[in-house]
């Protein structure tokens, strides 16, 4: 056996390793969602049909397939609730992403400027709330948003206002809570491209007559796209499909998708119109990365 063998074949497992991940912890599970997004409500234990049962032959296992349908689907494009409540998940996750954006560039933006001692102690504090659960940070915020709570206690001593202000139940507390969790998403990906960039090229720009404002514009915010896409992805994504801190801090007027899936999975039992949401909602988080893939195929094909 040749020495190249004996290292190719280790590489191509690891190689295998990522796509069988995959296949085993997200195509197994979405192929089960999927199933039950075909089927229909029932009262039973699992409460839909038809539930496959292999030991009754083939013929019951082809009167099961017959009796899938793609019904629930078109109750989701034909009901309000479903609608709005995906209409205002993504509305949520791009006015929350682009808060992200605008706060965390800047911080990126000085930390990739520090000195390189420095840039360790910034990176530290960005990931220090990560120590605390994410529930207690939201709890956190509700003690401090509440009528009694920190905020207004401080408002009131400081006479900027003359009674409690309503904080918790508002879209304001929703979006304080998605930009204080989803903030540190943004800050590592800016902040490892612009880590990377050349300060040569800064000083090129300068020499040529470009001022600060215009070598920002013209060199370093073009070289930090990759950093800005992914940062923008890695909140989107997830704000899209949160659950927990639109419970906790927004109002319940008006839902997210999360909470819709929510409601049908585990107070309405009806885990088929839940399932074709829940598909309905992934194909609808596929766009962005699809999109992300193609623009960096142009970009290495622009490289090369």
């Amino acid at each position: 056996m040749s020495a190249s063998s004996i290292f190719t074949r280790p590489a191509r497992l690891a190689a295998i390793a990522p796509y069988l991940w995959m296949a085993l912890f997200f195509l197994v599970p979405f192929v089960f969602v999927l199933k039950i997004s075909l089927s229909q409500t029932a009262i039973a234990q699992p409460p839909y049909t038809p539930v496959f049962d292999f030991t009754e032959g083939l013929e019951a296992i082809k009167a099961a397939f017959a009796a899938l349908s793609v019904d629930n689907f078109k109750l989701l494009f034909s009901d309000d609730l479903y609608i709005l409540s995906y209409l205002r998940s993504l509305v949520v996750a791009v006015v929350s992403t682009s808060i992200l954006l605008a706060i965390g560039y800047p911080i990126a933006y000085g930390m990739a400027r520090l000195p390189r001692g420095w840039q360790s102690v910034a990176m530290m504090l960005v990931i220090v709330p990560f120590w605390t659960s994410f529930l207690i940070r939201i709890y956190a915020w509700i003690n401090i948003l509440q009528h009694d709570g920190l905020l207004n206690q401080i408002l009131l001593a400081l006479h900027l206002v003359s009674a409690p202000v309503v904080w918790l139940s508002t879209d304001s507390a929703m979006y304080l809570g998605i930009v204080y969790s989803y903030l540190p998403f943004m800050i590592l990906p800016l902040y490892a491209t612009l880590a990377k960039m050349d300060p040569a090229l800064l000083e090129a720009a300068s020499d040529l007559g470009a001022s600060p404002a215009r070598a920002f514009w013209l060199v370093t915010f073009p070289l930090s796209l990759p950093g800005v896409a992914a940062g923008a992805l890695l909140c989107f994504i997830p704000i899209v499909g949160e659950f927990v801190i639109p419970d906790l801090l927004a109002g319940s007027y008006s839902l997210m998708i999360g909470q819709t899936l929510w409601l049908e999975f585990f107070t309405n039992k009806d885990w088929p119109v839940a399932s074709a949401a829940a598909v309905v909602l992934l194909l609808l988080l596929l766009a962005p990365l699809l999109l992300y893939d193609r623009l960096q195929r142009r970009q290495l094909e622009a490289a090369r």
